[in-house]
């Protein structure tokens, strides 16, 4: 049936995809040299889930490749030439906090990275699909700028906006505002994985997700929201709250949720695609509201310490709307809500506590 090449494909992303994707009979290369142990230390490693999946996963050809390293990867594309069906782009640096400690790593992960493999896509395979998983911080903090208002335990939007019933969707701009390093690195790669759509004619498609969690994610402190603080919920390790008193809200999407929407784009693809994508009015909550429900699945409460100082950049209220996807692709349907999404969380820390 051919080849998906994934890169980070032991991430909580990368290794959904791998499982999906094998599952539907294709042979998964998989491209991941844990870096995430060097962004966030062992706890953030990915090692763990690379070998799982080797052990796991018969379809399944792992490569410790550094993906800023362009000439190992055009030995990968030269070995699977004529066999790639798909690439999957989900590797990525992607932390506000770490960015600003090196930009050039982050800018060379995130950026330069994805220029190179949209080139050796469009040298070996200009025909396959391209799906990158891009970021909401493409916007920057431009939607703290909307009508907000401060409810006992979230901000919200004002009900007579327009993006009230459905939330924000692809119309609004992403430039003249401040994005942190790490959101600016993204932009970049997401505006040229749009041009080598419309320049090259390439079938490529930019996920513009909110927060991305699922019972793999390697939670920590600086990445993976939920996974993290269900880690301090069922561990007693104390959780951090910057800014906003913790109210600044966020729409969440099951890993699972997310790769099926990679099915629906590789079954019919388009050409430079970019989609909102995430939990919508569907599955979203403030932080304050995420630990009160964390609290609830592990039975005790979390120690908490506020720090009034908002992360760079961060969003006081996003939900993404995800209407032009589900147009687009009417087959695609949420299966993980909320609270469906943390018990799978809780019971995969509990495993690994």
């Amino acid at each position: 049936m051919g080849v998906v090449l994934v890169t980070g494909s032991a991430g909580l992303i990368g290794a959904e995809t791998v499982r999906r994707f094998a599952a539907e009979g294709y042979t998964v290369a998989g491209v991941d040299n844990d870096m995430r142990a060097y962004f966030f230390g062992q706890e953030g490693s990915t090692q763990p889930a690379a070998a799982r999946l080797q052990d796991q996963i018969p379809a399944y050809r792992h490569y410790a490749i550094d993906i800023r390293n362009c000439g190992a990867l055009e030995e990968l594309f030269r070995e699977y030439v004529g066999e790639i069906a798909l690439i999957v782009h989900a590797a990525a640096q992607p932390s506000h906090d770490w960015a600003a400690r090196e930009p050039l790593t982050d800018f060379g992960v995130n950026a330069t990275a994805t220029v190179q493999l949209l080139e050796l896509t469009r040298q070996y395979c200009p025909d396959v699909p391209f799906i990158f998983t891009s970021t909401n911080k493409v916007y920057g903090d431009r939607p703290n700028a909307l009508p907000l208002v401060e409810q006992e335990t979230r901000w919200e939007i004002d009900p007579a906006h327009p993006f009230a019933a459905h939330g924000i969707d692809e119309t609004m701009p992403i430039d003249q505002c401040k994005h942190s390093v790490f959101g600016a690195s993204k932009v970049a790669a997401d505006v040229m994985v749009q041009e080598y759509g419309r320049y090259f004619g390439m079938k490529t498609v930019c996920f513009r997700a909110g927060c991305l969690t699922g019972p793999d994610h390697a939670g920590a402190e600086l990445h993976s929201f939920l996974a993290y603080l269900m880690k301090c919920a069922v561990t007693g390790r104390e959780y951090r709250i910057f800014g906003y008193q913790g109210k600044q809200v966020r729409d969440t999407i099951h890993a699972s949720d997310l790769v099926d929407c990679f099915w629906q784009f590789f079954q019919k693809p388009r050409v430079a695609e970019v989609y909102n994508i995430g939990g919508s009015r569907y599955a979203h909550c403030s932080i304050r509201e995420a630990i009160a429900l964390c609290e609830a699945i592990a039975g005790k409460r979390i120690k908490t310490t506020y720090i009034d100082e908002a992360r760079s950049g961060d969003h006081i209220w996003w939900i993404g709307d995800t209407r032009k996807f589900e147009a687009h692709y009417p087959g695609w349907r949420r299966q993980y809500d909320i609270n469906r999404t943390l018990a799978e969380i809780a019971q995969a820390v509990g495993q690994h506590a």
